[in-house]
């Protein structure tokens, strides 16, 4: 933190005002049913992003990051909020101002700010989320706004989906905002209702490991994904009166799989969503007791559905989680 005070310093020439964090997460189980409302079973970590704010006594923005260079500045005026690719990630916070201005509350008190982030970036561990997160954290407080934290998680959802242009979830948000020490949320990502669970792992530990593998939501097959999740919804629909994946069991999905015939990709999609939605269900019981090993199932029978129905792991990942499975003492695996 010291090294990051003196970086403002030399970077803006004034001392800050404000520091904020906002950290990443990992999705212990209940993968890729958080747009389709599902229960998730995330928790925050360690890592995260920073942000040194100073406020200016005008109406100009002035973003710099540590991740990108110490010196390189981008200065807007209040009112030049529209996405311009010529500003690449200062974007993801123009649009956290932007999308609370429409909501008609003032944005317009000058800052400069300095972020740094140890989330490495397209790791999967929600590094635009926590830089949604903190940004929306500091604009509430420069401009003195009335915001709840669930309204921050809602806009920084809204931004990303909106202004940046990917279909998130609110998973990732609501896990940088809501996520404490020792304890994973179990969320219902349709009704927002959720608790906080202790999670009692007796001398084991969680283990990121970085496949090398980067991706980037915008660019990913994302989007694609929500689309054949949309197909399937369709078809559902034909036989239930649902509005999302998550509310069908596994039975009566099985009772209508003759209707997916001209479409079995979208069926493998809807499968998956739905026994990973009863997977949650059965794991959240485990950490709380210390019951790893029984846990620990439920996370390979997780990550063989991610790749056999929907098909996101890669052989990177595959690699190795067949290699762990090799292994006689193990960490807790994490998909």
């Amino acid at each position: 933190m010291e090294l990051l005070e003196n970086k403002f310093e030399s970077v803006f020439g004034k001392a800050y005002d404000y520091a904020f964090f906002a950290p990443g997460r990992i999705n212990l189980i209940g993968e890729h049913i958080d747009y389709s409302g599902g229960n998730v079973f995330p928790c925050a970590i360690t890592n995260g992003t920073y942000a040194l704010v100073r406020v200016r006594d005008d109406h100009v923005f002035r973003f710099a990051s540590l991740n990108v260079s110490d010196t390189e500045i981008l200065e807007i005026d209040a009112s030049d909020l529209a996405f311009n690719d010529n500003h690449g990630w200062v974007n993801y916070a123009k649009g956290i101002i932007a999308t609370i201005a429409q909501r008609g509350l003032p944005v317009d008190t000058g800052f400069e700010v300095l972020y740094y982030g140890d989330i490495p970036n397209g790791s999967g561990l929600s590094s635009s989320a926590s830089l949604g997160i903190v940004t929306a954290e500091f604009i509430r407080k420069i401009n003195h706004l009335t915001l709840s934290d669930l309204d921050l998680v809602v806009v920084t959802k809204d931004s990303e989906n909106q202004y940046i242009g990917v279909n998130t979830g609110i998973m990732d948000q609501f896990t940088v905002m809501f996520g404490q020490k020792d304890t994973a949320l179990r969320l219902n990502t349709e009704t927002l209702d959720y608790e906080r669970v202790p999670v009692q792992l007796e001398g084991h530990k969680i283990v990121i490991m970085n496949t090398n593998k980067q991706r980037a939501l915008a660019d990913s097959k994302y989007n694609e994904r929500l689309e054949e999740c949309a197909r399937a919804l369709t078809i559902i629909q034909n036989h239930y009166n649902v509005s999302e994946l998550c509310q069908l069991n596994r039975e009566q999905l099985e009772a209508i799989v003759d209707s997916f015939k001209d479409d079995m990709v979208a069926y493998r999609r809807a499968r998956h969503a739905i026994s990973e939605n009863d997977r949650v269900s059965r794991a959240v019981r485990k950490p709380r007791h210390g019951e790893l090993m029984a846990f620990g199932k439920l996370l390979n029978a997780s990550h063989k559905s991610l790749k056999d129905d929907y098909e996101v792991t890669g052989k990177e990942l595959d690699t190795i989680v067949e290699a762990k499975h090799g292994m006689k003492h193990r960490a807790l695996e994490l998909v």
